[in-house]
């Protein structure tokens, strides 16, 4: 049952002006109820809280009331109080363009409503989390809160998840820290603006990869930093050139492992170059390991942090590719000498993370179901990009080149031969369901490589991939 609710608005309502209080009321009620902040079904404070709360008769209530109810907005349900009226229709918000190209919603690109967008990028197999298990830890968590439980907790996170952290990151990604230097974050994004703002002064400039990550470069410029676009090949971030076109940059900002969205790893030669540049330089390097535990030929690759030997990398992780999204976790790795300024930065700007939420994840690693989920994970994200693979072949042939790398959790199709460019293509796809997204568009400093970028982690069959794959080739032409 909804709580009763009231318009944000109504306790400003104005005794200065000449409109009758009641009226005031009875429009703030219409204007929200049509504007969707109140839905139908929708409870309605009672009259009497609401004449207490405003400090105005309870009959002055009771007209707005009597009015919204005559024109059908309010429905009396007796002792069950008031509601909005559930034969009103739902409001529907207009509708925002998205920026050129890039995660526009198609309009019927949701399985059922909720779910992901059918080959939407970045989201992990929702159907293959153990969602029963989940269920019994935060469960058994939840009957165990005491009253510190319900008190603020650690703004650099729940102590025991930063243990489990750091536990799993010495082991699996060769990452040697303490958990002192582990802070949990809302995520990636999080992440990042923690770093510039604990970091960086207005306007020192960043090195970004280009293409790259559209959040990295958001980021950046909303804190008020000065991007530098460096080219990718196919041997990671092109050192040569971040030092051509600015050597004293602070900082750069970096997906080693799999870089986001060309999928290349960096080679050992560039991540010395990187280091070595840093180390003179005095700046630091961001490395945002986003999905590095995903690694379909040979063992993960280890982090470019264990390689770092003046402590000159933050490490970002994120659980919402190896978990779940809804989430909204992800924690920094920050050098021992910066973690009191990180520990100050995280106290003054944030409450930190819900620790219950924080509790249950700790659980979930320190019980050992975590390397299990990861392992599972692999196998199952390999099959799926092979079904994908095999119906994109059978509905395109010769037409399609497809761009697999040794990880991640997207591939590269790309159509040549087309007069259309990817954004069109893209934009066929999004009309046809299928949240393709154009690789040109994650160019930084101009247009970029042709392509369209499509998740396959949560195609479940051969015969969903060969659906997709068909409806894709219909609506390509």
């Amino acid at each position: 049952m909804t709580q009763p609710q009231a318009p944000k608005d109504v306790p400003g309502i104005d005794r200065a002006r000449k409109t009758p209080l009641f009226r005031q009321i009875y429009e703030r009620y219409r204007s929200a109820i049509e504007q969707g902040t109140l839905r139908p079904g929708d409870r309605v404070a009672s009259a009497r809280s609401l004449a207490a709360e405003l400090g105005v008769a309870r009959g002055t209530i009771e007209a707005a009331y009597n009015q919204l109810t005559g024109e059908g907005y309010f429905s009396s349900r007796g002792q069950a109080g008031t509601v909005v009226s559930p034969s009103l229709p739902q409001h529907r918000p207009a509708r925002r363009e998205p920026p050129r190209g890039i995660d526009k919603p198609a309009p019927d690109a949701l399985k059922h409503p909720g779910e992901p967008p059918l080959m939407q990028l970045g989201i992990p197999a929702l159907d293959a989390f153990p969602r029963k298990l989940w269920s019994r830890l935060a469960a058994r968590r939840a009957r165990a809160m005491n009253a510190a439980d319900m008190f603020y907790g650690d703004p650099g996170g729940y102590p025991p998840l930063r243990e489990a952290i750091a536990a799993y990151l010495q082991v699996s990604r060769g990452v040697s820290c303490h958990a002192s230097q582990v802070l949990v974050t809302g995520g990636y994004r999080a992440s990042l603006a923690l770093v510039a703002r604990t970091l960086l002064k207005k306007d020192e400039r960043v090195w970004i990869e280009d293409p790259g990550f559209p959040p990295t470069q958001e980021v950046l410029r909303a804190a008020g930093h000065r991007t530098v676009p460096v080219p990718v090949d196919e041997d990671g971030l092109v050192v040569a050139r971040g030092l051509r076109k600015a050597p004293e940059a602070r900082m750069a900002v970096v997906t080693p492992s799999h870089q986001a969205p060309l999928g290349v790893s960096m080679t050992l030669a560039r991540r010395l170059q990187l280091l070595e540049w840093a180390s003179k330089a005095g700046a630091w390097i961001v490395e945002d390991d986003y999905d590095g535990e995903y690694r379909y030929a040979g063992a993960p690759l280890p982090a470019l942090k264990s390689l770092d030997g003046h402590d000159r990398v933050l490490y970002a992780g994120s659980f919402s590719k190896v978990l779940f999204p809804g989430l909204a976790l992800g924690y920094l790795v920050v050098p021992e000498s910066l973690c009191p300024r990180f520990e100050e930065a995280a106290r003054t700007w944030s409450n930190g993370s819900p620790q219950s939420t924080q509790a249950v994840v700790a659980d979930f690693m320190r019980e050992g179901h975590f390397p299990r989920h990861l392992k599972k994970m692999r196998l199952l994200y390999a099959r799926r990009r092979a079904m994908l693979v095999a119906a994109l072949q059978k509905a395109f042939g010769d037409a399609v080149r497809l761009d697999l790398r040794s990880g991640g959790m997207h591939l590269i199709a790309r159509f040549d031969g087309r007069e259309e460019d990817d954004v069109a293509l893209a934009r066929r796809a999004q009309q046809a369901g299928l949240n393709c997204q154009p690789l040109s568009a994650r160019g930084v400093s101009g247009s970029g490589a042709q392509g369209l970028l499509m998740g396959f982690t949560n195609i479940a069959t051969a015969a969903e991939a060969n659906r997709l794959a068909a409806r894709l080739r219909a609506a390509l032409g």
